[in-house]
């Protein structure tokens, strides 16, 4: 489905992320795995031997502009192109509003938020001028219906949204795509974090009956990078199990 493409996933060295890795990879995507550290990015690289030749790593601070466009441009230089941008790199939090701290709030703001412009920019610098791409954006179903506690996660992921759309509309004349995905609760490492008493409640008020597995997620990101959804942009899609249905 991705013959000849190229992709670059932030947050690829683990989770939803590598599974996006692995799907784009097993249908013919060459891709560049973006992670915070080198060690994290080498350790991924070194579970997809089999991809040798099609795979490689970057380790830009994504927050720096000029960082992640000398990455991206190298990514173009190794495969010819960069078609695919999978934003997913993301961090969350649990911290009461009464304990959040400004550094902590801010963090995730980084990582949530300003890393997906930074990120959507560059790339589409590089799609525009050689016609066309696709951007894809991880949300989360707790964009529309908050959480608990932690609020700079829902927060960030409502803005991801909110980015998404304008960017797909302010794009769609440079041919460049853009949609985002939102996941349920998943089995990561982020929610295995979490009590399982907490999972066990919010997996129980899941109509399909279970949480989902990274693949589940990778296979929304398989769609909208492929030509099958070629007339799809602006879209924010569920993949939740009808938790919030």
């Amino acid at each position: 489905m991705l013959k000849n493409k190229t992709a670059v996933v932030t947050g690829g060295t683990r989770g939803i992320g590598f599974a996006i890795v692995k799907r784009y990879l097993d249908n013919g995507a060459n891709v560049a795995i973006a992670g915070s550290r080198q060690e994290t990015v080498d350790k991924a690289l070194a579970g997809l031997t089999e991809y040798e030749g099609h795979v490689m790593g970057i380790w830009p601070n994504l927050c720096d502009p000029e960082e992640v466009a000398e990455s991206f441009a190298s990514v173009k230089e190794r495969f010819g192109s960069l078609d695919i941008l999978a934003n997913n790199a993301g961090i969350s939090s649990r911290t009461s509003l009464y304990d959040y701290t400004l550094e902590e709030f801010t963090k995730i703001v980084d990582i949530n938020l300003k890393a997906v412009f930074v990120c959507s920019q560059a790339a589409a610098r590089i799609m525009k001028e050689q016609g066309g791409g696709v951007i894809i954006n991880t949300s989360s179903m707790v964009s529309q219906y908050g959480q608990p506690s932690g609020c700079g996660y829902p927060a960030t992921k409502f803005a991801v949204d909110g980015l998404t759309k304008s960017l797909a509309r302010e794009l769609a004349k440079d041919k460049i795509r853009v949609n985002a995905v939102a996941p349920g609760v998943t089995k990561t490492d982020m929610v295995a974090a979490l009590p399982k008493e907490m999972v066990d409640r919010i997996s129980a008020g899941i109509p399909l009956g279970r949480p989902g597995d990274p693949e589940d997620i990778a296979n929304a990101y398989l769609y909208l990078a492929s030509d099958l959804a070629a007339y799809v942009t602006g879209a924010v899609v569920r993949v939740d199990g009808a938790a919030m249905t």
